[in-house]
């Protein structure tokens, strides 16, 4: 076991004679000490404040007792963890990469190309439909997943959780099982006519669906698809000039129209705001409309708690949460997807099947029609678990004086709140970093910053007067830096700023400092090629 150690502890708070600790550790010009052994005898005298993890202490001045280190961002947190990220080591162009376009897909550490590997050697069987030793282990590894899923989102039920291949694909299954609701037909078999007791609701001509001005055009088209079908409408809720959302017109928007459907964004792709989701849940609920979040970017970056957040359907985009690609998770109450008909027919989704009718099985084998992406899941509960045992290095302990008896700073028991510790120390990272680069690139002449709301992940997206955003990318991948450059599959907000396109930085948890650093000298490059 070992200790992380926070940003509060840099080198320069720490005694001279701690700073020769063993086990290779360094401490760079920011002043950061990175591990501390377990095994390495720390000085604690009397009176001098400290931190702890199991049996380890670090000394800090008494000025800095009585902070919370989980409420700090643990400083070069990606400086720690990056050997975790073998891709990371790539040359890119002749240089160092610096992997910026997190907000796009993210690297995926050992644990889950180790999982794979052991998956694709020891397990690879179809699942639920063997008897035989392969297929029951690979089962078995898929439910297990989905357990896992379930409790990082906070699900109250592990049926809830339905595996697809993205965000895309949970947001057109719910969307096209409203339009089949809304059409008749029934939620069990393929005769028969939808519950007129059903909990959704039917989509009429005129009706309104909201969905913001910042969404990506996956929470946008299926909406207008379903509006094509059924006569509804589809009306943007508007956006402030700092990129929020504009509650004020989203309430008149709930007060002048038939609302029966909110699609909204948790964490903004483009510019990176964090929407009031629970808040803008609560104000559909009331007016009868029912909800869908678009959780791509908050996974990777954010605690998801549906149960609290009240949300009727959630969806993530796994492979930004350091999975493999082609798998995401729809997440919805169980009532609903009950209601909702099936969206693909075909193996494993029936209960029986004649010429006549064919009747479905329960969720979540209702919309898990085929072969399912099984290294997939698999890959996606090792991502999930790593981010869970993260908690056991990061700073999760609080500083206390010596004397008052406090012991350890319990983060709490259990699973889901060492995901909460974690999660909160991913987010205050990431944010430490994009903060830095922000305040970099707003003192470059010409760099227009698009999205700028009080609440935001670890997302810059920027403009350079005179500067195409595809020539800056191309500049800064010379230079071994990988940012998206772009619309970002978000049209309508590049035409709500009145741009073509915006160059986009996103970090992760395993970006540094000198990264955000890395990036800014690169846009003041840019910025000398085209003066």
């Amino acid at each position: 076991m070992s200790l992380r150690i926070s940003e509060h502890t840099a080198c320069r708070a720490i005694e001279p004679s701690l700073r020769n600790i063993p086990k290779g550790l360094r401490c760079p010009a920011q002043g950061f000490l990175p591990w501390v052994s377990t095994a390495t005898t720390i000085p604690n005298p009397e009176g001098v404040a400290y931190l702890r993890s199991n049996s380890s202490q670090v000394r800090f001045p008494t000025s800095q007792t009585n902070m919370t280190v989980a409420q700090q961002p643990p400083i070069e947190l990606g400086q720690t963890i990056r050997n975790d990220f073998p891709i990371l080591s790539v040359i890119a162009r002749g240089k160092p990469l610096v992997y910026l376009d997190n907000a796009a897909t993210s690297q995926k550490p050992l644990a889950v190309i180790e999982a794979l590997d052991e998956y694709w050697t020891e397990a690879n069987a179809n699942v639920h439909r063997g008897v035989h030793f392969l297929s029951e282990r690979a089962t078995e590894r898929f439910e297990t997943a989905r357990e896992t899923v379930r409790r990082f989102v906070n699900a109250g039920d592990t049926n809830e959780i339905i595996f697809t291949k993205g965000c895309t694909e949970g947001i057109n299954l719910v969307s096209t099982g409203l339009q089949r609701h809304s059409a008749g037909l029934s939620a069990r078999s393929t005769k028969g006519n939808a519950d007129p007791n059903s909990p959704l609701p039917k989509i009429n001509p005129g009706d309104v669906i909201l969905v913001s001005a910042m969404e990506h055009h996956s929470n946008l088209v299926p909406w207008q698809m379903l509006a094509q079908q059924t006569g509804a409408i589809v009306k943007p809720i508007p956006i402030t000039e700092v990129g929020e959302i504009d509650l004020e017109a989203y309430a008149q928007l709930l007060r002048d129209n038939r609302v029966k459907v909110v699609a909204i964004v948790h964490i903004s792709n483009s510019i990176g705001t964090i929407n009031p989701v629970k808040q803008i849940l609560a104000m559909a609920h009331k007016a009868g409309a029912i909800t869908l979040v678009d959780g791509a970017q908050a996974g990777p970056h954010w605690l998801v708690d549906v149960q609290d957040l009240d949300a009727d359907f959630y969806t993530l985009s796994c492979h930004k949460i350091y999975a493999p690609t082609g798998i995401g998770v729809l997440y919805g109450k169980r009532h609903l997807l009950e209601a909702l008909p099936a969206y693909q027919g075909g193996g494993s989704m029936v209960r029986t099947v004649s010429f006549q009718e064919t009747s479905y099985a329960e969720i979540p084998a209702k919309f898990e029609p085929g072969t399912p992406n099984i290294a997939g899941v698999v890959g996606l509960g090792a991502a999930i678990e790593y981010l869970e045992s993260l908690s056991e290095a990061l700073p999760f302990v609080r500083m206390v004086r010596a004397g008052e008896g406090e012991g350890v700073g319990d983060a709490g028991s259990g699973s889901r709140q060492k995901l909460q510790n974690t999660m909160h120390a991913i987010h205050q990272h990431e944010l430490l970093l994009a903060n830095r680069a922000t305040q970099l690139l707003s003192e470059i002449p010409g760099v227009n910053l698009i999205g700028t709301a009080a609440e935001k992940a670890g997302i810059v997206s920027f403009t350079i007067n005179g500067v195409h955003p595809h020539d800056i990318g191309s500049i800064l991948d010379g230079e071994g830096i990988a940012i998206r450059a772009g619309h970002h599959c978000c049209m309508p907000l590049m035409t709500r700023y009145s741009i073509p396109a915006t160059a986009r930085a996103s970090f992760a948890l395993y970006n540094t400092l000198e990264e955000a650093d890395a990036l800014a000298a690169g846009v003041r490059k840019v910025k000398e090629m085209f003066t």
